[in-house]
């Protein structure tokens, strides 16, 4: 939203805020020491500043850059890429901005410096002003990222509804960053974002995930690169869908300590959130108890884990693909049919039955929630039970026999009746401005040659996925079975997970605010949405839906008796039953007027349109809530209005491009 932004552009000068702010030390390097803290800070900042010490001979740079390299070649990019980097200034961050220019300015297809600056190249640092030093703090990194010769985009966040719960804070606080960066990025046509999460991370996540009783899927972490779609309707005319971003993980093949050693050798300063420290929040204690274990073994024999989880995550994800491409089809009136003959449900793994499910209903939803528990366990039985004879109402959809299929085949329609996407999602937008907005094709390049490679290395087999059939609590004792962890390791891992457990299950029980209170902002079917004549409507994320008056008159205008004619705007909501009776009646007029004509047509068309999916198409009405117009179908009540409702969902099914390498 544009409100939430307030963005300025930094120029290339020195860091005089930092020296002025913090009394500098210097240390000799030691083995064991590969950075010096600052224990004094300036009263302004809360974040603890850190300084390079001397840089040792002994930290060898080529390394961390052939993994670096290895990485951006897996996920398509080249040197010439327009790319922007998530930067907070810490040593992660500061890091991904040393390999990234370095990836820059020293590859074969290298490129150049305009005003000192490296082309192509954006760093977005993010305030999220939640205390009242940050903005302070964020212009310090600013202009450390702008002396390394990369331009600099700063964001503020502005919470319109106030500053987020406690307990919620970290999530409000991410999810609200990546908004802000994803802004920037569409802004300036942008196509792929870098994030500095490492192996550490993913490490914290697995022991997070395998005590929240997590599945293989999930335990596989974040994936590699994955395609992020606006939260607001950003079109891309020249295809005809909303524009997304390429968000690349290239920092998952190192660990914490090669952060600091990657700083060292780019002679880059970094900054300490104590926050990071504070035992209040479930990352940092898990953080906390594996940097008591680690060594180099407990980081192979992990890491050799969560890989086969990822192996598996990879093979099932291909599977899905493949099943979507051969049963599944899409409609333009915003409903799907599963092809249950072509699908074989009983002779498909649960895991994938599973994940091929929660891709289509979310896809029909438009509701990016995970699907799990008994709603997966349910679904997963009414689609084995063929022929299918009932229906069923689960995750915001709605399942049903498709008519003259004898129970072969599914429709898979959005349900009303369940709570609908964010209100915060109707959105008006500018068509024409749309149109002007110059589209590239470098993305579809990028996720195409990053497929390619995904696909040639993705497990093919069911025996390259040895934890396909594996519940959550059994992945320790089944990697410990294929030697994958030693009883040492199993045993230690074994305890982080029951003590985080143990803790979880404590805090759900004290819990005294209710979670219903921070969930998301729902809009039900009979919430008014008004759209007036030459505006678009993004509706529920699913239709893009615009009105306007035709230069024809009709015979019942000059005397200002045509409701369309006279509608200063209309209101837009979901079909409902009096709406087709209303269209039978009108029908059977003696008169060969324009609403009878069309009311015909659009008859026969709501004929080959099961029931149910009827009920998820756009109409539009008038203040006396007379039916104007059904776009979807072709219906308007006069010759003199021109109305079109286009299928154009938020997310594609399967959710985007996403690679678990």
């Amino acid at each position: 939203m544009a409100r939430s932004l307030s963005l300025c552009s930094n120029g290339r000068k020195s860091s005089t805020l930092l020296s002025s702010s913090i009394a500098r030390v210097s240390f000799s390097f030691s083995p064991k020491t590969l950075f010096a803290s600052y224990p004094l800070r300036h009263p302004k900042f809360s974040r603890l500043f850190c300084k390079l010490a001397s840089v040792p001979e002994t930290v060898d740079e080529t390394k961390h850059k052939e993994l670096f390299n290895r990485r951006m070649a897996m996920a398509g990019l080249k040197p010439h890429h327009r790319i922007a980097l998530g930067v907070s200034g810490g040593p992660d961050s500061m890091a991904l901005c040393v390999l990234t220019a370095k990836w820059k300015t020293e590859g074969l297809s290298g490129v150049n410096k305009t005003d000192g600056f490296i082309d192509g190249l954006v760093a977005i640092v993010v305030d999220h002003g939640l205390r009242q030093e940050s903005k302070d703090e964020a212009d310090v990194v600013c202009c450390r990222v702008s002396e390394m010769g990369i331009r600099c985009e700063f964001a503020r966040c502005d919470w319109v509804n106030g500053r987020p719960k406690q307990g919620h804070l970290q999530e409000a606080a991410r999810e609200m960053r990546y908004q802000m960066i994803s802004n920037v990025c569409f802004r300036q046509q942008i196509d792929v974002l870098l994030i500095a999460h490492h192996a550490d991370d993913q490490a914290e996540l697995f022991i997070l995930r395998l005590s929240r009783s997590s599945g293989v899927l999930g335990l596989a972490g974040t994936a590699f690169a994955s395609e992020i779609f606006s939260r607001s309707l950003q079109l891309d005319v020249k295809h005809m869908k909303n524009r997304s971003i390429l968000l690349v993980r290239p920092l998952l093949d190192l660990w914490k300590e090669d952060m600091y050693k990657i700083c060292q050798w780019g002679r880059q300063d970094w900054v300490e959130d104590p926050t990071n420290r504070s035992q209040l929040f479930v990352r940092n204690r898990i953080r906390t108890s594996i940097g008591n274990l680690q060594s180099g073994t407990f980081k192979s024999e992990l890491q050799a884990v969560i890989s086969e989880c990822r192996r598996t995550r990879s093979f099932v994800d291909k599977v899905c693909t493949d099943l979507i491409n051969q049963t599944v089809t899409v409609t333009e009136k915003g409903y799907a049919v599963l092809d249950l003959e072509r699908l074989k449900p009983t002779e498909v793994k649960d895991i994938c039955l599973s994940k091929y499910l929660a891709a289509v209903l979310q896809f029909i939803s438009q509701r990016q929630k995970p699907i799990r528990g008994n709603t997966s366990k349910l679904l997963l039985n009414y689609l084995r039970a063929s022929p299918c004879r009932t229906s069923l109402t689960a995750a915001g959809c709605y399942l049903s026999p498709a008519p003259g299929s004898k129970g072969t085949k599914i429709i898979v329609s959005c349900s009303v009746d369940c709570p609908l996407p964010s209100k915060t999602e109707l959105l008006n937008i500018c068509f024409n401005k749309a149109q002007n907005k110059p589209t590239s094709d470098d993305l579809g390049q990028i996720i195409s040659v990053s497929k390619e490679i995904s696909d040639h290395t993705a497990p093919n087999r069911l025996f390259e996925a040895p934890f396909l059939d594996v519940a959550s609590e059994s992945v320790l004792s089944k990697a410990r079975e294929l030697n994958l962890l030693s009883e040492s390791i199993y045993t230690a891992i074994g305890l982080l997970q029951r003590d985080e457990t143990n803790r979880f299950i404590t805090k759900t029980k004290d819990k005294s605010v209710d979670d219903s209170e921070h969930g998301t902002n729902i809009a039900s079917s009979s919430d008014k949405v008004h759209l007036w004549p030459g505006q678009n409507l993004y509706f529920m994320n699913r239709f893009l839906i615009r009105w306007n008056l035709s230069d024809h008159q009709c015979a019942e205008a000059g005397c200002g008796k045509c409701p369309v004619s006279t509608a200063t705007s209309m209101e837009v909501r979901h079909m409902v039953e009096s709406d087709w009776i209303y269209l039978a009646e009108l029908s059977k007029c003696s008169n060969t007027t324009h609403s009878t004509v069309s009311s015909q047509k659009a008859l026969r068309s709501l004929k080959s349109i099961p029931a149910a999916a009827r009920r998820s198409l756009p109409v539009l009405v008038n203040q006396c809530m007379l039916l104007l117009s059904v776009p979807a179908i072709g219906f308007s009540y006069c010759s003199c209005l021109e109305a079109s409702a286009v299928f154009l969902p938020r997310v594609p099914l399967g959710g985007g491009h996403s690679s678990f390498l």
